[in-house]
């Protein structure tokens, strides 16, 4: 199992060693041991698991504020999606950037993205299912929508025409939101 480095702190891509051979494939999604051995050591408590009927389905942007907030373990399991997390934690570095990645069924990779991120995907096919795992159970009062297409995100989702939930057709702009996390370098 490999982390590789996506530019922003805290913000992961896992790489999942895959063994096949003429039967097909076997692959470890998640091990405790190996995750710490990679420097992640996380209390994962919740599976979540999604399916996107088309294409052009929008899931974001998503998060839970304090003491709520969650770190989430997203794989793609079945098609192709375009995953993206906001960093919000005021005083990082990468303050208000993302970072997009195609997750599929076919690469097997994931994204591990921490507390203080807004998160979203959209669907690159039809039939596409999503899972995720939560350190945090799902709690309603502190669950956030941010505008997938908040201008101080510019985010290039890669396509134009969208699906969206009301949810996601009602959120607000984060400078309108109730949102704060702040950054605090690990001190070494």
């Amino acid at each position: 199992m490999k982390k590789i480095e996506t530019g922003i702190n805290d913000l992961f891509i896992i790489e999942p060693n895959v063994f096949g051979d003429n039967r097909g494939w076997f692959t470890e999604s998640y091990n405790k041991e190996s995750f710490k051995k990679i420097g992640i050591n996380i209390d994962f408590i919740q599976d979540n698991h999604s399916y996107s009927k088309e294409k052009g389905v929008l899931r974001g942007l998503h998060l839970q504020t304090e003491p709520k907030a969650q770190t989430k373990l997203v794989r793609c399991t079945k098609g192709k999606i375009l995953d993206v997390a906001v960093d919000l934690r005021r005083n990082s570095p990468t303050y208000l950037k993302h970072f997009a990645v195609e997750l599929s069924e076919d690469n097997k990779l994931q994204l591990l993205i921490p507390k203080g991120f807004a998160h979203g995907f959209v669907t690159l096919t039809n039939d596409v299912e999503v899972q995720y795992k939560v350190d945090e159970y799902y709690s309603k009062e502190h669950d956030r929508s941010i505008k997938y297409n908040d201008i101080l995100f510019d985010i290039d989702w890669g396509i134009d025409n969208f699906i969206l939930s009301d949810k996601d057709k009602n959120a607000i702009s984060y400078e309108k939101s109730d949102i704060l996390f702040i950054y605090e370098e690990e001190k070494k």
